[in-house]
């Protein structure tokens, strides 16, 4: 039976191709007989079709939350890109609602066939220099590691903290390893006798190189490196050549990836630009497949005999273009469109509403006075640290647009504070201001803008709506609302991608230059990433530890 003739209904039927076993390494013709869900049988033989059957595509680091959709939305979209599966760390929600958050990803994930695995978030809080909704301790990691819905210990992002021997954190490694459960790692940089040290406590993976030199010491040390592309950290192309040196090492993940992106392409994209770059094709599959469900225990099928059915049919092993996704024997995508159905989603939330004034992120400062600056750099999540003489206005520091820099503010979504302030260099804005309440990783209110005035308006406007993402200008009031933990939208992915454009667009037109300037903006309150990032407490220096003073 041609692929093209099968009912997605059939609880038995025979697709046909050239079957890539990456178990053998081999590419063969054949047919595979599904019944129930399985692969009954599968026989060597000349066939007349001329696509390729592959195992599902697995993101081996993702937050879905990012996508500012919910697991059975982030499904819908996921599937017509080939992907089947995500190792997804709910370390977002988790931050906002703690072991409740995780539990409302766990429930919304079954309503879909899509194989998500999440992670025990191991850093909630990611850091003692910010405010957030929940803390995960030993007990509440021991909880949900016992969990057959768990299969993992989330990035340890907390790498000074193991260097320091921090005994809490090591104790949740502990647990882990109680468990027999993999342990992932986040280290942005870290290298030498550090390094060791760090992996040596049992951390296997890290997809935060941004070198090839740092990404190979890590592999050499013992550990997987997992090669990010998302919406903001493009890793790619400075990590590919080490999938032809670690063929068995390396696995592919988008890390953050907001919906427009996703609406394009997924891992599918990755295979493609392994193949350009010169690489095996059997080595890109297997870091898309294989790798990741070999190295998490992933309950999903790599087309062998009795596994379950989960496989992609695409046109040729160079462009990739994902025709039909099966999931347990189930047809979820085909020619590009989902098949899965769009779900009703009851939000909960973790929002205390107020407003904010322009007087109240006002800086004053004298005329000889200097100024810390934040560096933002496209395309990456580390920023640099720099000083600049500030425009001042009756004696206040105010945006500087003609110099592109802009008043930075933070504001704490959890109870009433005062806001953080600090300023940012390579936002863009000519006008206006943008704001979100997804500010990595505790989430409270971020905004820039070119006037307090914009920026305060910008503020309020996500205050009205319990979160999202906001765009200002005069008049022009845009949002994006995320009613789920001000995170991730309860509408349908298609529809969210949409608007998501309309405020990047506009964003752009505002005069931004940034591939993802919401994207960037979100990873600016950061602290776990080098270098400088404005907390709800203030400026922030994670090479020094400490809190640094705006004025200088």
């Amino acid at each position: 039976m041609n692929h093209e003739d099968i009912d997605a209904n059939l609880s038995t039927f025979t697709i046909e191709g050239h079957i890539v076993d990456v178990e053998r390494s081999d590419i063969y013709e054949g047919k595979v007989i599904v019944e129930n869900g399985l692969i009954r049988e599968i026989i060597r033989t000349p066939v007349s079709s001329e696509y390729f059957l592959l195992p599902g595509l697995i993101d081996a680091h993702v937050h879905i939350e990012s996508s500012m959709l919910s697991p059975t939305q982030f499904a819908r979209l996921a599937v017509q890109h080939g992907t089947i599966g995500t190792v997804s760390d709910p370390h977002e929600i988790a931050n906002v609602l703690g072991i409740q958050g995780v539990e409302f990803m766990l429930e919304d994930a079954k309503r879909t066939p899509f194989k998500f695995m999440f992670g025990a978030p191991s850093c909630v809080p990611a850091t003692t220099f910010e405010t957030a909704g929940a803390t995960l301790g030993p007990d509440e990691i021991e909880y949900l590691l016992e969990r057959d819905d768990i299969g993992y210990l989330a990035e340890v992002m907390n790498f000074p903290g193991i260097l320091a021997k921090d005994e809490l954190l090591l104790k949740k490694i502990e647990i882990a390893k109680t468990f027999g459960k993999p342990i992932d790692g986040h280290a942005p940089g870290l290298r030498g006798a550090q390094a060791r040290e760090y992996i040596q406590s049992g951390i296997q993976t890290d997809h935060e190189c941004f070198s090839y030199d740092e990404a190979k010491e890590k592999l050499e040390l013992g550990m997987k490196i997992i090669i990010r592309e998302g919406s903001a950290a493009k890793n790619f192309d400075a990590l590919i050549p080490l999938l032809n040196e670690y063929p068995q090492h390396i696995m592919f993940c988008s890390d953050d990836k907001h919906p427009d992106s996703l609406v394009e392409g997924h891992i599918n994209v990755l295979l493609r630009r392994s193949v350009q770059k010169g690489c095996n094709p059997m080595d890109a599959i297997r870091a898309a497949t294989k790798n990741p469900i070999d190295h998490y225990h992933m309950k999903v099928g790599l087309i062998q005999e009795s596994d379950p059915a989960d496989f992609i049919v695409v046109d040729n092993l160079s462009n990739f273009n994902v025709l039909k996704t099966y999931i347990d024997g189930q047809l979820v995508a085909s020619k590009g469109k989902t098949l899965l159905p769009e779900q009703t989603i009851e939000p909960i939330n973790r929002f205390h509403r107020y407003q904010v004034s322009p007087q109240q992120i006002q800086v004053k400062a004298e005329a000889n006075s200097l100024i810390r600056v934040i560096e933002a750099l496209p395309g990456e999540l580390i920023t640099k640290e720099s000083t600049a003489e500030p425009l001042l206005k009756n004696n206040y520091v105010v945006s500087d647009p003609e110099k592109d820099i802009l008043k930075l503010v933070n504001v704490n979504r959890y109870h009433e504070a005062p806001p953080a302030i600090g300023f940012v260099k390579n936002i863009g804005l000519k006008s206006g201001a943008i704001a979100g309440s997804v500010g990595h990783d505790s989430h409270n209110i971020i905004a820039v803008g070119t006037s307090d005035e914009e920026i305060c308006s910008a503020i309020n406007l996500l205050m009205e709506h319990a979160g999202g993402l906001a765009l200002t200008n005069g008049e022009e009031r845009k949002v994006l609302p995320l009613e789920i933990a001000g995170l991730m939208s309860t509408k349908d992915g298609f529809y969210v991608a949409n608007l998501y454009t309309e405020l990047d667009q506009r964003a752009k037109e505002l005069g931004s230059s940034l591939p993802a300037p919401f994207m960037t903006l979100s990873f600016l309150p950061l602290l776990v990433i080098p270098d400088l990032k404005l907390s709800d407490k203030g400026l922030f220096s994670i090479l020094d530890l400490k809190y640094k003073s705006l004025l200088l």
